[in-house]
Formats: C-alpha cells, structure tokens, sequence
C-alpha cells in the first residue's frame, strides 16, 4: 500500500507536507489511494464528457473507501487530424500516453487506477500502461455517440466523409452536403460505428477489464454516470483482494478479444493494437492465428460502416455481453478468464440475452460464417496485411486489376477527385508505414471518396499504412514490410496487375521474383524528412505485423 512507503513514518514527514498542501486530510492519506486518469478535453468530442466521468469515478472510489486523484492523459481526435499531416501525430500519441502514464504512477505511487479513455489511441495506450504497470484497475470509457439522422435513416460520421465523395460525383447537392454536416454527429462521444474507438472499448470489455456496457452505453445516457460509479467502487474491491491487470488479461483473454472481434467486426486497427497489448503483457501474438480463429468464428454483427446498425443498436440488444453470449455457446471462449468484477467471465455471462437477433445475429443466421478481419499474405506483403471482411461487398473480395500507384495519400486524393480512378483499378499508396509516414496515418478520406463516388464495388486499395474503422470497401492496410524497409510494395509500378483474394487470405503481385529484383536493384527507396517527436518515433518503431510497437 502507498502509505507504507509514502505515508507512514516520520522520514515520510515531507511527502505528508506535500499531501497536505493538496488539501487531503489525515484520514484521506490513511486510505488507498487511487489514480484517476482522465483524458478529458476541449477539442475531442469523445471526450467533453469525461470530466463528468471523472466526479462520477472519484465519488464512487470516495463511497469505497478510497481517495481519488485525478491526473491527465492525452488524445488525438482522428476525424479532425484526418487528410493532413496531424494524422501522422495519432498513433504516435499511443505510446506517449502508455509512457507518460507509466511515469506518473511510478512516480506517486498509487494504489489502484481507474483509467477514462475513449478515443482511438488512447484507449489502447491505456491498456499498454495497465498491462505494463499490473497494479489493480479498472477502464470506463466515456461511451458512444448517438446516430445522426438525415433524410430520416440513421448517420455517422462516415457517412459525412462519403458524402464529400457524393458531392465531387455531383450525386447530392451543397444543401444536402450542409445538412450531412449538422446532423451526422449529434451528441457527444467516440463516432457512433464500429470504428476503431469504439472496438477497442468493446474489447475492453471482452478482455476483462471493462465493466459491462462500457463499450456501448451512449455518452449522454445516464446510465453512463451510474457506470462510472461503479468502476470507482470496483477499483477498490480489487484493491482489497490484490487482482492486477496480468491476472486478467491472460493469453487466453487475448484470444478471447480476437474471437470477439470476429464476431463484432471491428476495426483492423484492432490489428495494430491488441499485439502492442499483448507485447506489454509478455504474451506471443501470431497474425496467422487470426485467420484461424476467423475461420472458426462466425460474424455475428454489421454495424456502421458494414451495415445500418450503430452501437446505440449494439447497446439495446445486449451489449458486448450479448455477443460473448452467442459464442459461448460454440464452444468459442474460454469463459474461465478472470475479470474486473472479481468475477469469472462464464459467471459474468449467467443469465445474459441476446435481445435483438438482428443487430446481435444468431450463428445459424450469421452475416458471414468466417469473422470480420482477415491477414492476407503473398509476395505483395510477406510477412502480412489486413482488410475489414466484414465491410466488404461480395463483388470485391476476389478481384484483378491494374495498380495506380501513388507516394502519399494527398496525391492519391487529387487523382481521385480529378477522376483519374477507374473501375478495376487497384490504388497503391505507399510510404505511409509506420516509420515511412512516419505515424501509419488512418486514410479515410480516399476510401470514403471513392464510396462516395459509388466505386467501391470496383476499385480496392492498398497502403502500408492503415484505414479508419469507418472505412468500408476492398481497402487493405498494414503492408509488411512496409515500402520505407524495402518491402515489395516498394517496387509496384503503373499497370502491374494485382490478385487480390480475400477467402483465400492471398494477396499476389503478378510481376516475376527476376523483375522484382531488378527494380530492387533499380529503385532507390525514399525517406522523410522529419523533425522532433515524429523523427524518434520514426526511428524506433516496428513494422505493422509487429503492431507498429517501439522496439528498436
């Protein structure tokens, strides 16, 4: 406990002195203390709530008997750093927050933590600190968004970015576009689809460290509130009983968090970020075992960009909760994991319903028999890349074409808006990896460009960097090895055809090993110029396949 090392004793005198210029009474510092980190904001929608999150959290540890501290993390909003170069400071911002979370609690000495992430990169840079640190936590998100509603259907902000693409086609007028752009993100929260935010919240709770609901219960609901003061009082049950992050998130709960993932389809950065976790927790990750577990695992959801449900939907059949349900029922988890309610996840699950068969679909009555991500390999991406299955139409997940390849992405979007992409095309954009970007920047804007413009039925993408959890269509992201270390994508010239095969998890460029090598010998490879952070990070990062982890 703190007050054995911090607190106690007359040699701990000063720190007492400090503690009192906080305002914390003798009877406070007697108690656990707890680290509230809260990465509340004014410039992220996802988290302009939280600071309710944070009174609800620290109340709820105070009814425990504990002492709440807040302290801050940070987040970069997705959305607004999409299509230019704050993209490249988004994964970046993954470790910063891990690391500079492990500072502070090394520093102070804490109890227990009650972690209030909600965006893309911070959720799972929390997770990475939990894992890294092991003392006794417990995550609540701030929650989803509600749906927009235009022309009386159900939005999101993917829906936004398509109608960009609309617009350009000249399929929908300004007044149309200007009332995207009202409605489409109506409250506060994390974008109301299966993207990325909201799959690694969802998985947050698969993987045992989340209490139920805290992937899908709206940020304006109420219950949001109650939520947050039940993390709070639950922290200190683990306090008392010693559970740590390790003995929770096990081996087997990352398999757990695939299989779960399979069935939700989430988003492919979840491919990126549940290796970066499992690497913190000393558990191997094998992007083979993927496509084993997807082979297995039925897709059970199409929420947006897939589908017409959005994770208010989620929430009302169920929950998270609701899907593990259907796959304990296969046989699919190993519900003997330990959770963050001091609880099995088998005895989590007793009782639980599926409350809506069309949202949550029965196996027998699945979207597809195979899960929502699959890892391809060939000799375009040796050691592998990744595509959202699940928001695939039928048409694409075997196609042929010709490459157009582009250096980055703002290149790729003026030919797309100068209508130099045709059907068939294969869009090739290269050194955006992680240390080519540098930071792997998330590239809606081309894929919702081209849906928009109606081709995404017949025209793929592929990129060493990675796509929104917002995007649908044949774009396929994480390339390994990536263009920047010498990866085949390097090397794709004009008119190349590519074979793309998603059943078959293969992925082929139909150039000859003697003609690739010759351009190896030919090509120079190209490298950024960058300064500051993005120069170290640049320099120390791992490919994709590894989860883009700072190793070197």
């Amino acid at each position: 406990m703190i007050k054995d090392t911090i607190v106690d004793g007359f040699h701990n005198a000063p720190h007492r002195s400090l503690y009192h210029a906080l305002g914390l009474t003798d009877e406070e510092q007697a108690r656990p203390l707890i680290g509230v980190v809260c990465s509340y904001n004014e410039i992220v929608p996802g988290h302009i709530n939280l600071d309710k999150i944070a009174d609800a959290v620290k109340m709820g540890v105070a009814m425990a008997g504990g002492t709440p501290i807040l302290f801050p993390a940070i987040t970069v909003c997705d959305g607004i750093a999409m299509g230019h170069t704050g993209m490249k400071y988004s994964l970046v911002t993954r470790d910063l927050i891990a690391d500079s979370t492990e500072a502070m609690v090394m520093a102070h000495g804490f109890d227990g933590l009650v972690m209030i992430p909600n965006c893309d990169k911070n959720v799972p840079g929390l997770l990475m600190a939990a894992a890294r640190l092991n003392i006794p936590t417990v995550f609540v998100s701030g929650g989803p968004m509600l749906a927009g509603r235009v022309a009386g259907k159900k939005r999101s902000l993917s829906s936004m970015f398509e109608a960009v693409g609309a617009y350009t086609a000249g399929k929908i007028d300004e007044n149309q576009l200007c009332e995207f752009e009202r409605k489409v993100c109506p409250t506060c929260g994390s974008c109301s689809g299966m993207y990325t935010a909201n799959s690694m919240n969802c998985l947050t709770e698969v993987l045992g460290m989340g209490l139920r609901g805290n992937g899908t219960v709206p940020a304006v609901y109420s219950a949001r509130i109650e939520l947050a003061k039940h993390a709070g009082m639950q922290v200190m049950e683990l306090v008392k009983k010693n559970i740590r992050p390790r003995d929770i998130m096990t081996a087997q709960a990352i398999k757990n968090a695939i299989t779960a993932d399979m069935a939700l389809g989430c988003s492919t950065n979840s491919m990126l970020h549940l290796p970066a976790i499992a690497n913190e927790l000393g558990v191997p990750f094998d992007l083979d075992e993927v496509n084993e577990i997807s082979e297995r695992t039925p897709n059970l959801c199409h929420l947006a960009p897939a589908g017409p449900t959005y994770m208010e939907d989620l929430n009302e059949a169920g929950g998270v909760y609701a899907v593990l349900k259907e796959l304990e029922g296969l046989g699919l988890l190993d519900t003997s994991v330990l959770t963050c309610t001091g609880k099995t996840m088998a005895e989590n699950l007793d009782g639980v319903e599926n409350l809506d068969t069309e949202v949550i679909r029965k196996p027998e009555n699945a979207f597809g028999k195979t899960g929502g991500i699959a890892v391809l390999k060939g000799n375009l991406a040796p050691d592998g890349c990744v595509v959202k299955r699940a928001a695939v139409a039928e048409e694409m997940l075997v196609h042929e074409g010709p490459a157009k390849v582009f250096e980055s992405e703002e290149e790729c979007i003026s030919a797309i808006y100068g209508g130099k992409i045709v059907k068939g095309d294969v869009v090739v954009i290269r050194y955006e990896g992680p240390a080519g970007g540098p930071g792997m920047r998330e590239m809606l804007s081309p894929t919702s460009a081209i849906a928009g413009m109606g081709l995404d039925k017949d025209v793929a993408l592929i990129t060493d960097g990675r796509f929104s959890g917002a995007t649908r269509g044949a774009s396929i992201g994480h390339v390994s090895p990536e263009a920047v270390s010498g990866g085949p994508i390097a090397y794709v010239q004009n008119g190349d055809i590519i074979a793309i095969d998603i059943p078959g998890y293969k992925i082929e460029l139909k150039v000859s090993d003697e003609e690739l090598a010759k351009r190896k010998a030919e090509t120079k490879l190209k490298k950024k110029e960058v300064t500051g952070y993005l120069k170290r990070y640049a320099a120390q990062v791992s490919s994709a396949d590894k989860g883009a982890i700072i190793n070197k």
